[in-house]
Parts: C-alpha cells; structure tokens; sequence
C-alpha cells in the first residue's frame, strides 16, 4: 500500500474547535512612572507587588528613579519585580502610557509624547485653562482616577483615600490630646472609672463612617450630625451599632460642641464645603478641644479654618487648636500608595486584557466616567463648563 501523500497529518485533519484571536493579549502596555513633584507629595502609583504583576503579564514598567522613596519603596525593589529603572525623566515621560497621583505640570506635559495615554488626579479646583489647552494640542487621552466609577456606583479612588484620612483624623487628634503636643493631657482609649471623651463628627459619609469606626474603637463618645437621614441610617448600619446621630440643628450642635473634645469636619458640597460651624460657635468650645478640618481642601467646614502644612499643621484661635492640612492621606503614604496601586492594577490588567484603552472604554461604562480627554478633545462636561471649553460626549467618540 502507497502512503498518503497528504500535507497533514491525521491529527490536524481531526475537526477541531473553532478559536477566533479577538484581541492581542500580551505585551500590550508599557508604562512610566515618573517621580511625583509636587509640594509633600511622597506617594508612588504603583507597588513593587503590583509592577511584579503586570511585569509577569507580559508588560513593562520604567519607572523614574527614587520614585517610590517617600512610600518607602527603593530602586531595588522595584528591579527585582522586573521594573527598569532610569534617572532620564524625559525618558520615563516619553512612554505610551503614564501613570502619576498628581496632574503632570506644563513643564512636564512638553515632555510627553502626542497620542500618550495619562492617568492621574485631575484636582479640577487647582487647575487653569491652560493644562487643559496643553494636553490638547499633544492629542492626548487622560483619565481622571478620582471619577472612574465602581460597579456599585462609587468612586474607588475617593472611598479609599477617604477611609485613610477618617482613620487618620482620630489618630491626628490623639496625638494632638497628648501633653506632648501641649494638649489637653488626655487619651482617647476608655479607661476603668474615666469619663470617655467626647468626639463630635460632622458628616456621615466615608470619612465620618472610618473616623467614627476608629474613635468607638479607641473607646470615645461618638456623636454624628448629618443632613442626610439616610447617611446617618446607612453609618449606624455599617458599625453595627446604635450611636448618637443629628441632623445638622444649631441647638443640638451647639450642645455638643461646648461638650466634645474633638471635632472632626467631613462634610462635602458640590463646589464647596459649606461652613457648618461659625466662629461663634467655636468661642463657646472647650480650651484645648481639637478642630481637624478634612474638608479643609473643598475651602473648609469651619469659618475659623485656614489652610495649614504637614510641617506647620495646627494654629490656636480661640483657644482651640486648628488642624487643617488638605492632603491628609499623603501623612501616611505608604498605606496610601498600597491602596492606590490596588486600584490601578486591575484596570491596567483589564485594559491590556481588552486588546488596549478604546476596547476598555467601549465595555467599561465606569472607566468612561473617569475619561475627560479622548486623542484631544475635551469629554467632560464639568470642565468644558467649569473653565468655558468646548467638549464632546464620549459616547459619540467611542462606538
């Protein structure tokens, strides 16, 4: 008997399942991450952990040098999860896509390329019309972490950040209690036979909820005004307990306010914060009680508070000590950097997943929500009308 002369042997004849290569898979993005400048910004985007991952998904990573230092990152290790190190920043800023917490400056956004993929903070209230005109005229599409949506309809980056600075509050303001801050000489935990002190929180959102949490944890008294029943039904539900709760009425929180030892603003508007507590009200408190004002960067929810440093945090008026820093998560940046490069990595992995950002965008209508550039031109409709731009909706760009 002849041998088949056929090119291919039985197995390849066999029928086989049909595979349909929908999109590239590997070696899709390659990221810089250039070291943060702006003033006490320690934080890094990403974690030696979560570089380790992508690198292992078939990515690089070139990051700048000394980038991850004030989260207590060094250079080796980030090598050793398989980054590439350099202290060229225009070499780190020419990458495809940019990874940064800050807004690039003008001086930095010369140095990238045009059609370069940017994702930061947008921090649209520190903004001018010029950063905007700049990224336009490089083409570029920027994604604002601070507006990517969950699933579940909230703001990732916001709730995280805002869980560390909740915690931090009450940690702030016992270090402030403390005669070593020239305090008052008192401890927040619930000690045998001594009067708990009283804490007062303004707000019951996610900043509220973790300060809340941290202080009941401590052992204070827990008092929670809001405007919003449901927030306030919604915060007692998450600590599984009853607490004090109030409405925002002057008689009430006047009451408490003579009383506390602390207290905490979170409350946000939509533009700004609205002054909750005059300065009346803050003559009437305790010598010594502590002011930590977190909503101090949407211009504060006390008429005393004036914006202050990590390195000169508090001021005294009124005989009560002032606490009011805009970027508290920064105090503590390696949690914050931790909690951020979580965010980051899953998105980064799923847009490499869907074959590049357009197919992310198409799918993934909470990351559509973050988007406020497409290849240039303007998609949001709050900057278009908060600095007169003209702006397109996405969904006519992205099909």
């Amino acid at each position: 008997m002849s041998k088949s002369l056929s090119p291919f042997t039985k197995q390849q004849l066999l029928p086989q399942e049909e595979t349909l290569e929908i999109f590239k898979k590997k070696g899709e993005l390659f990221i810089g991450i250039p070291k943060e400048t702006a003033f006490q910004e320690k934080r890094v985007c990403l974690t030696p952990d979560a570089v380790y991952a992508l690198v292992s998904n078939g990515h690089r990573v070139l990051l700048e040098s000394g980038a991850g230092d004030g989260a207590n990152f060094s250079d080796k290790d980030y090598s050793e999860a398989g980054a590439e190190i350099t202290k060229d920043t225009a070499k780190v800023f020419s990458c495809p896509m940019i990874l940064k917490v800050e807004p690039p400056s003008l001086e930095q956004i010369k140095l990238i390329n045009p059609q370069t993929i940017l994702i930061s903070a947008l921090q649209i209230k520190t903004q001018t019309k010029k950063y905007f005109e700049a990224l336009a005229s490089k083409r570029i599409t920027a994604l604002a972490f601070e507006f990517i949506r969950d699933t579940d309809g909230s703001y990732p980056a916001v709730k995280s950040l805002s869980e560390i600075a909740g915690t931090a509050s009450v940690l702030i303001a016992s270090e402030l209690l403390s005669d070593t801050k020239n305090g008052n000489g008192l401890m927040f935990g619930n000690i045998s036979g001594v009067p708990p002190i009283e804490v007062v929180i303004l707000g019951a959102g996610t900043v509220g909820e973790f300060a809340a949490r941290s202080a009941i944890g401590l052992g204070a008294n827990v008092k929670v005004f809001d405007n919003s029943i449901t927030k306030l039904r919604s915060i007692q539900t998450h600590l599984g307990r009853p607490i004090f709760t109030s409405t925002i009425q002057p008689k009430n929180l006047n009451k408490a306010l003579k009383r506390c030892d602390v207290v905490i603003g979170a409350v946000r508007g939509a533009n700004r914060s609205p002054i909750v507590v005059s300065e009346t009200m803050v003559e009437f408190m305790k010598k010594g009680a502590i002011i930590i004002d977190v909503s101090i960067d949407m211009g504060g929810c006390f008429e005393t508070s004036e914006v202050t440093t990590h390195k000169q945090p508090t001021f005294i008026k009124h005989d009560v000590v002032h606490y009011c820093v805009p970027n508290i998560p920064a105090r503590y940046p390696r949690t914050s950097s931790v909690s951020i490069s979580n965010i980051f990595t899953p998105y980064l992995l799923k847009i490499a997943e869907d074959g590049g950002i357009e197919n992310s965008l198409r799918f993934d209508r909470g990351l559509k929500n973050g988007l406020y550039f497409y290849h240039g031109i303007l998609t949001s409709k709050s900057v278009g009308e908060w600095f007169d731009l003209n702006y397109s909706d996405v969904n006519l760009l992205i099909f």
